[in-house]
């Protein structure tokens, strides 16, 4: 006797939809993921060498370029999301994002491809010609194309997967939970393979076969990616913009501004304000009480509809928008201190000097240059899977906390990390440029120094970035409501793209600064003449001074959670997490079924 599963009845009258989704949708949408992620990964890699190399840049202008560039990639993300969520959906938004993507490095590939396009190979006395206006406006326009398009795919890209398998009226939370987390493990995963195979594969090809296949292979993973998404389009979930959060936010901004001159009720009756339908928020709390003007009534036929809610988004709010807001506010100092981490991550300087050393395994094997960063992503994943695994039970049973350690004392150790990584940069690059002096190589030339020795501060960054960006996720996710989750990503992307807009910042004026008078560049194009050890030391001393602040930015936040706003699907969502943990300690036969 055949035995199918019953539809819910909400769901009885979308037959079709109901079958879009699920595991068939996984090939196309990770096979997108992986190919994008080892294309786009393979050209940021290796850029610096592309830059220094062929269009005869300094490393200085050239960090700073590369510095925009992330900069630019990072700020993007946050309006992607804002149209995909609003306006167009994350189905289009991917689309187009894959697309812009696909012809921006095609046009990084014509630099290499048309003759003319890069400047000429160096004269035999070393004098370099560099980039023509033209050849530039061809090459930062691949840039800015390229990050239009990961402005599209970048904040889409995992929301859009989950959608697929997200299901909550159809089956139990505990179960959709489930199958949402072995989506999320499985993602990173193929990203963290994606990352290894651009940072060996695609940069061997660049080192080995030029820069023509080297840009070449990536066009070709792209553009099977754009294929592979859009062949799956009848397959998908595609759920229909709505609104977002980050209008949610705007809107509170704009309306408080706006109502700068009202003075705000003596009292604290709920009368006053606007409340949401089914909120347990009815009057704003007292903290940053200037927002408090966005959600009062001021005229109740003019600013309500009959039933009660908001003529005008841009005009009312609601109190529920308006502690939205002041979480973020909040956590805004916090946040900052994440900048210093960004600008420290950014993997260009070290790639310069492991191509002056000996990077020889073996009698026949040399390692690229840029693929040394991969010890800083096998150091960040391995971290994540001992601790997750290993570490978290133990710890929790000496602190009492669920995690194991606090969200914010995990950030403050990759902040002293970052601290540490800093230090061991400047010693090494100390050491590296007194070897080269010593065995007579100021003027250039292949230290007798093995590259492995940066491999340290490749491991320190990859902890420190464990600890503290995976740490700000969890912490922005415990701290936001459900419906306030992209806020968090899109804290992470802007503090990342702060992070190297100061970085360039900072590049630009160390280099203009410590040349002044005649005098040599800390970052001049020979490292064995510039001071990179110098720059280190004073990354090291701002990091220090990072700890010190967020030190105090811990203090004056105080408790974890403490200012939640809380929603009714929260309070739900974690009763039935208590009991599902009760569950996991006392499992039942069908819990063991599920889990199988």
């Amino acid at each position: 006797m055949e035995v199918r599963a019953a539809v819910p009845q909400e769901l009885a009258g979308q037959r079709p939809e109901w079958k879009k989704g699920g595991l068939k949708t996984i090939p196309c949408i990770i096979a997108n993921e992986v190919l994008e992620k080892v294309a786009s990964f393979g050209l940021h890699a290796n850029m610096i060498v592309y830059l220094t190399a062929t269009y005869h840049m300094n490393p200085a202008p050239a960090a700073s370029v590369l510095l925009l560039w992330s900069a630019i990639s990072n700020f993007l993300p946050i309006f992607g999301a804002f149209l995909a969520d609003s306006w167009l959906g994350k189905f289009r938004i991917i689309a187009i994002g894959s697309f812009f993507s696909l012809i921006g490095m095609v046009l990084l590939w014509l630099t290499a491809m048309i003759p003319g396009a890069q400047p000429p190979a160096c004269g035999a006395a070393g004098r370099c010609i560099g980039a023509t206006p033209r050849q530039l406006v061809l090459l930062l326009g691949a840039f800015v194309v390229m990050a239009i398009g990961t402005g599209g795919v970048r904040p889409c890209s995992l929301a859009f997967g989950a959608d697929q398998f997200d299901r909550p009226q159809s089956r139990p939370h505990a179960v959709n939970v489930r199958v949402l987390q072995t989506f999320f493990n499985w993602y990173y995963v193929s990203v963290g393979v994606s990352v290894a195979v651009s940072l060996t594969v695609i940069v061997y090809i660049q080192d080995h076969m030029g820069w023509r296949i080297g840009f070449g292979v990536p066009v070709a993973l792209m553009a099977a990616s754009t294929v592979l998404f859009l062949l799956g389009s009848i397959m998908y979930v595609k759920v229909k913009p709505n609104t977002s959060v980050l209008a949610d936010l705007a809107q509170v901004a704009v309306v408080a501004l706006k109502n700068r001159h009202i003075i705000l009720p003596s009292d604290s009756s709920d009368a006053w304000y606007l409340k949401k339908k089914g909120s347990k928020l009815t009057v704003p709390s007292k903290n940053l009480r200037f927002l408090n003007k966005a959600c009062v009534i001021r005229n109740p036929e003019k600013d309500l509809n009959p039933d009660g809610t908001t003529a005008d988004p841009w005009r009312l709010c609601t109190v529920e928008q308006v502690e939205m807001l002041k979480a973020v506010v909040r956590v805004l100092p916090i946040w900052s201190t994440g900048i210093i981490l960004a600008i420290i991550i950014n993997p260009s300087f070290p790639v310069l000097q492991a191509r002056t050393m000996d990077r020889h395994m073996g009698p026949h094997f040399q390692v690229p240059a840029a693929s040394l960063v991969v010890f800083s992503v096998v150091t960040l994943t391995l971290w994540v899977a001992v601790y997750d695994r290993l570490l978290v039970a133990p710890i929790a049973r000496l602190t009492g906390k669920p995690r194991g350690l606090g969200l914010k004392q995990r950030m403050g150790i990759g902040l002293v990390l970052s601290s540490i990584a800093t230090a061991v940069m400047a010693i090494t690059e100390h050491i590296r440029r007194r070897t080269a002096i010593e065995q007579g190589l100021l003027d250039r030339g292949t230290v007798h120094m093995s590259a492995m020795w940066l491999i340290p501060q490749y491991s320190l960054t990859g902890l420190a970035e464990a600890f503290n960006f995976i740490g700000q996720i969890e912490f922005y996710y415990s701290e936001f409501p459900r419906s306030m989750s992209s806020v968090g990503i899109s804290l992470l992307s802007l503090g990342f793209g702060t992070g190297s807009l100061v970085g360039a910042v900072i590049v630009t004026a160390v280099g203009r600064l410590s040349e002044a008078n005649g005098g040599v560049s800390w970052l001049d194009k020979n490292l064995n003449k510039g001071r990179y050890d110098y720059y280190y030391w004073m990354l090291t001393a701002m990091s220090v001074a990072n700890v010190l602040y967020f030190v105090v930015c811990s203090q004056i936040y105080g408790e974890e959670g403490k200012n939640k706003i809380w929603e009714e699907d929260d309070e739900t969502e974690t009763k039935e997490m208590e009991i599902d943990m009760e569950e996991q300690q006392h499992p039942s036969k069908e819990l063991s079924a599920i889990a199988r």
